[in-house]
């Protein structure tokens, strides 16, 4: 891109601004405006007689429900003169907009039987449910079929195509579709096309091919629009690339783009993530300037940011002051405040955020116990954490896997491992499968009970199972092995990590070594050296904690550097 845009993105974070939570209080008391985004003005336009419109209703047959769908369609061919296509892509039109895509192709097909031939609208809508319904193979079939019967696909049967394409991952035909259009004269891909493909890729968070459309895109006649730009930048930020969103939004006003509410949230999202106060108050000025105001998702950015930093208070302000602008906070913003009180211990401001949340119905998700619930874990205030969690099922919310993994967590680092395990338990009763973190915890708690053969034993179901032991819970245990000097089992348990694919690293090696070590004997130290020499092969290279435990051995039985030949090639 161009300098000039680097420059512009750069300023956002380098001139002296005052405090980010002194601005967001300063924009509540002298802006009372509602708070609103700036809609886009661009309106795709769609060619020939299948664009959307025409699956609406047209004259008096209007259907509310499937059933009163069916028994207009059914009459429709009980009679003596079949009434036109259009009439019955009508019914299908409104089916298909309350989403009941089988029932369409049902009827499709009953058209068939009955002799009502399709047109090029009745085909598209046909082609949209089974892209609805994943079943992109039966979707082409129909294309086929239009090509058949002397129609042309409009630019709207192929948008549909290609997010059917996207939603299944089925990108190269995805691509393919287009360049067809893209060589095609008389059916040129349009806006919407190219939002649909930037849209799949920033769901797949292939930046690059997103950004390669955008060029396309500035190269023929179709010029991008504010939520294709949006799309982009939003995902810039949420890959950390803040830089670049910042570019293109300077590149999307120099084009006479203005930006909106969604466009500033992205940004301001982006730079907090990376802890730039200063841009983030710089955008935020920025946007009010322009009479775009923030809404709650950007205010829950705001908060959030504030409490990861420790602002809980200053974040709690905030809050307050959307109330008294009737901005409602939302469910995430009051979990963001809950977890900034935790993170600094305070729970019993954390618990008047929950209950202010249950005063309000519907207010609290399973994220919200969950963090309360990690919150006493943390103080280790278990009992507090079993009655949340209790609570969480007497309200009707299933809790999930992390939920779980928190409190045996929680109750391993107390070495309450019965509760533990009477939790890992509860947990696969209820159809939570453990994955490798609830695994590596309560294994981790086993290692620090000294129960090595409950810890192997929970390493055998885990691969019995569909979840595979990382390195770290192989380190667990081998370091659990080798402080109870079982140096044995420690490097079986080694040359069995190998074989299945996982590579040692430093704490591996060094668990090993000093395993070997505490027992003292020239035999024993000379495989501490010969581990050392096998890492350093490896380009595992020892780090202080390696060396310490060689001094420290070295001094105990009086030996010297020399005499261990530590780590040192003859050659």
């Amino acid at each position: 891109m161009p300098k000039m845009m680097t420059a512009t993105a750069s300023s956002y974070g380098s001139r002296s601004m005052p405090s980010l939570h002194s601005t967001v209080v300063f924009l509540f008391n002298d802006y009372s405006a509602l708070f609103h985004s700036q809609p886009s003005n661009s309106k795709p336009n769609e060619s020939r007689n299948t664009h959307p419109k025409q699956f609406g209703v047209r004259g008096p047959t209007t259907v509310t429900n499937l059933e009163h769908a069916f028994n207009v369609f059914d009459e429709m061919l009980r009679k003596r003169h079949l009434p036109s296509v259009f009439r019955f892509n009508q019914i299908l039109g409104q089916v298909a907009k309350l989403k009941h895509h089988s029932a369409v192709i049902s009827m499709y097909n009953q058209m068939g039987v009955s002799g009502v031939g399709p047109s090029d609208c009745t085909l598209t809508i046909v082609i949209n449910c089974f892209c609805h319904l994943n079943q992109m193979g039966f979707s082409f079939s129909v294309l086929g079929q239009l090509f058949k019967s002397g129609f042309e696909p409009s630019v709207y049967t192929f948008n549909i195509l290609i997010n059917g394409s996207l939603t299944e991952n089925r990108v190269a035909e995805a691509a393919e579709i287009f360049n067809k259009m893209m060589k095609t004269g008389n059916c040129k891909p349009s806006v919407v096309t190219f939002g649909t493909l930037i849209k799949g890729f920033y769901r797949m968070g292939n930046n690059g091919a997103a950004i390669q459309l955008l060029r396309k895109m500035e190269e023929g006649a179709c010029n991008p629009n504010l939520v294709i730009c949006n799309t982009i930048i939003d995902s810039l930020c949420k890959d950390t690339l803040t830089v670049d969103a910042l570019n293109l939004f300077s590149e999307m006003m120099s084009k006479g783009i203005s930006p909106n509410v969604i466009t500033y949230t992205s940004l301001i999202h982006g730079v907090c993530r990376l802890g730039k106060w200063k841009a983030a108050t710089r955008l935020l000025n920025e946007m009010v300037s322009r009479n775009i105001f923030p809404n709650v998702h950007t205010f829950s950015i705001l908060v959030d940011t504030l409490c990861k930093e420790g602002m809980a208070e200053e974040a709690q302000t905030v809050v307050e002051r959307m109330i008294e602008r009737d901005i409602e906070p939302n469910t995430v913003t009051y979990n963001s405040l809950m977890d900034g009180y935790c993170l600094r211990g305070e729970m019993d401001k954390a618990k008047k955020v929950f209950e202010l949340m249950l005063c309000k119905d519907s207010m609290t998700d399973v994220r919200s116990y969950t963090i309360l619930i990690n919150g006493y874990c943390k103080r280790k205030m278990m009992d507090e954490a079993m009655m949340i969690f209790l609570e969480m099922s007497r309200r009707g919310l299933v809790s999930d896997t992390v939920a779980y993994t928190t409190l045996i967590d929680g109750f391993c680092k107390l070495g309450r491992i019965h509760d533990a395990q009477k939790l890992f338990s509860q947990m696969q009763g209820c159809g939570h499968l453990p994955n490798g973190v609830t695994f590596g915890t309560l294994i981790k708690g086993f290692c620090r009970m000294g129960n090595n053969n409950a810890a192997i034993q929970l390493l055998r179901k885990m691969e019995e199972g569909a979840c595979n032991p990382d390195l770290v819970i192989y380190n667990t245990i081998i370091d659990s092995l080798c402080k109870d000097t079982l140096i044995v089992d420690a490097l079986n348990l080694f040359s069995e990590m190998m074989r299945n694919g996982i590579s040692p690293n430093v704490i591996t090696y060094t668990s090993l070594i000093h395993g070997v070590c505490r027992l003292g004997k020239w035999k024993e130290w000379k495989e501490a050296t010969t581990l050392l020499n096998e890492m350093v092969s490896r380009n595992i290279f020892p780090d202080v904690q390696t060396f310490n435990v060689f001094v420290d051995t070295l001094c105990k039985e009086g030996g010297c550097w020399g005499s261990a030949n530590c780590g040192r090639n003859d050659d």
